[in-house]
């Protein structure tokens, strides 16, 4: 995909902000104003940024011809103010006089567009916003309310086999760095017909049900909330998860085997809700049917296994993600901006905990031969977070375990995960069912200050009638944890500060996997981000095995 943009306001920091809105894999070339078109035709959408002088009639119809050719026009306050102009009857909107610039709040309208598909139903934005006024074809798809009147800020008009958008939004740099702005001009920016036939659900098959309350029903719920989504099959061996799921879910399909589910046409994702021991061997099979795959995590228990359905998703032209779903807890969310925005200089040291002294579960969660022992149920996790903060494989992994008092499962009582990297860095995942005083659920050090995570009781408390008070305590990893900052200024000393968590944003990564199957967007979870998890997963549990022995991930031996 090829972007071109003419502006009026080009700065350098502007500059970089229009290219992160396209994304890396596109080919953005900036003219200025006043400029000579290039030849339109190659490229993919034209974008309009800040009020051009009138441009030449020959111009604007060879924007025409372009956007009526299927190219879309996008104009980020580059609407002119008088109805009657040609670049204005081309644009479908005027400008009108807005507010001072000031944080507003955007509703989105438009919900029928493509463009606004999955977009929360308001978001804040920081800009200099201009009102528009559609005319004719136009339709809004986003309001900001301004003195208690919704004025429109997205106007979207189709022309000819194209996409004509006017956006009075994105005029500051602030502005364009609005995630939520960010994905709607980024959906503007594709040609329209490779949005063609997005509003047509995607199946979504479940294999692996599972007991009641688990994973199996919530990707069933999950699939029931998420618009793009729809459920179509589920398949476990057991007949009472069968009737459970079809109880659950009046409607759903429910098939004794894998065979019946990648038999049916209907289902082309499938979402693999089995113990990690068998993940491989499913997903492979999935892959080899022609679904697109959603795996729990881990991915599976080895690197070789990884390195195989990866080449089978390429081989077969399929999707591979997995279920990381704790990417988007509020704290983690939180933690992971603050770390992006520089609050806490350079990185150098991540340790995280989960756990507390109690009879760990009596499930598959707790035997080594299922599950693949205790580093591979929370460290999927936790290996997961160090690795998204600190950004690369580590150079050594060392792993240590005691086995003490709980005999009456295989896990291990408790495991240290020490991991180092070639320039000093480190960090240290800490999982144990035998801490009689937790630690810290995150303790990280950058160069300019300190952010400590603590873990947060949560009960749930009401009275029964005829039964009295009753209180049932949540798994002490639910809660988002109190995030606490402190900072080091010269001649002053330190100052601390609380970190709100990140606002709540339930079943976003299935969101995210129903842009990308059906608007091209990114994928949030890749094979790839996961594939290092499972390398320094790997090689945890090797070194624990061999008394401690540092590893290099991806490698046998010291």
């Amino acid at each position: 995909m090829r972007v071109l943009v003419l502006s009026t306001r080009l700065t350098e920091r502007r500059r970089r902000a229009l290219a992160g809105l396209t994304g890396d894999s596109v080919d953005v070339l900036v003219a200025a104003a006043g400029d000579p078109h290039p030849d339109l035709a190659g490229f993919d959408a034209v974008v309009l940024d800040g009020l051009l002088p009138v441009r030449a009639q020959s111009e604007i119809d060879a924007l025409r011809a372009a956007v009526e050719r299927g190219a879309s026009l996008v104009a980020l306050g580059a609407a002119p103010g008088e109805a009657d102009s040609a670049l204005s009857a081309l644009l479908g909107a005027v400008a009108r006089p807005g507010p001072p610039p000031g944080e507003y709040y955007a509703k989105v309208t438009g919900s029928a567009s493509p463009l606004t598909a999955r977009m929360p139903t308001e978001f804040a934005v920081v800009d200099h916003f201009t009102p528009l006024e559609p005319l004719g074809r136009g339709a809004v798809l986003v309001e900001v309310r301004v003195a208690y009147r919704d004025l429109p800020a997205v106007v979207e008009g189709l022309l000819g086999a194209g996409r004509v958008v006017v956006c009075g939004l994105g005029n500051t740099d602030e502005g364009l760095a609005c995630p939520e702005l960010v994905r709607l001009l980024r959906r503007a920016f594709r040609r329209a017909s490779a949005l063609a036939g997005s509003e047509r659900p995607v199946g979504i098959g479940v294999v692996g049900y599972g007991l009641l309350g688990g994973m199996g029903y919530h990707h069933g719920l999950a699939v029931r909330e998420t618009a793009g989504l729809e459920l179509v099959a589920v398949v476990d061996p057991d007949l009472d998860r069968r009737k459970a799921a079809e109880a659950d879910f009046p409607g759903v399909r429910a098939y004794p085997a894998l065979d019946d589910l990648i038999a049916d046409e209907d289902v082309e994702v499938a979402f693999v809700s089995t113990p990690p021991r068998s993940h491989a061997e499913l997903g492979l099979a999935l892959l080899g049917g022609g679904k697109h795959v959603a795996c729990e995590k881990p991915l599976c228990l080895t690197l070789a296994d990884a390195d195989r359905l990866i080449a089978a998703a390429a081989a077969h032209d399929r999707v591979l993600t997995v279920h990381q779903n704790r990417r988007w807890d509020a704290d983690f969310v939180a933690i992971r901006r603050a770390v992006r925005s520089g609050l806490l200089g350079q990185l150098f040291n991540v340790e995280t905990f989960v756990g507390g002294f109690a009879h760990p579960c009596r499930t598959w969660h707790s035997e080594v031969s299922v599950s693949g022992g205790a580093v591979y149920d929370w460290g999927s996790h936790h290996i997961d977070w160090i690795l998204e903060l600190l950004g690369d494989v580590p150079a050594v992994v060392q792993s240590h375990g005691h086995k003490r008092v709980w005999h009456d499962v295989t896990n291990l009582d408790q495991l240290r995960v020490r991991l180092t990297w070639a320039d000093g860095r480190e960090a240290e995942f800490f999982q144990s069912d035998v801490a009689g005083i937790r630690r810290p659920k995150f303790y990280v050090q950058g160069t300019a200050g300190t952010l400590v995570g603590h873990y947060r009781e949560l009960t749930f408390e009401r009275v029964e009638p005829g039964r009295g008070y009753v209180a049932e305590p949540a798994h002490h990893a639910e809660a988002p944890a109190e995030l606490r900052f402190a900072r080091y200024e010269s001649g002053y000393g330190l100052i601390e500060t609380r970190l709100p968590p990140a606002p709540e944003t339930p079943f976003a990564f299935h969101r995210n996997l129903a842009d990308h199957l059906q608007l091209g967007e990114p994928l949030a979870v890749t094979p790839e981000s996961v594939r290092r998890v499972v390398a320094v997963l790997e090689a945890a549990r090797e070194s624990g095995d061999r008394g401690g022995l540092p590893l290099v991930p991806g490698h046998r031996g010291a």
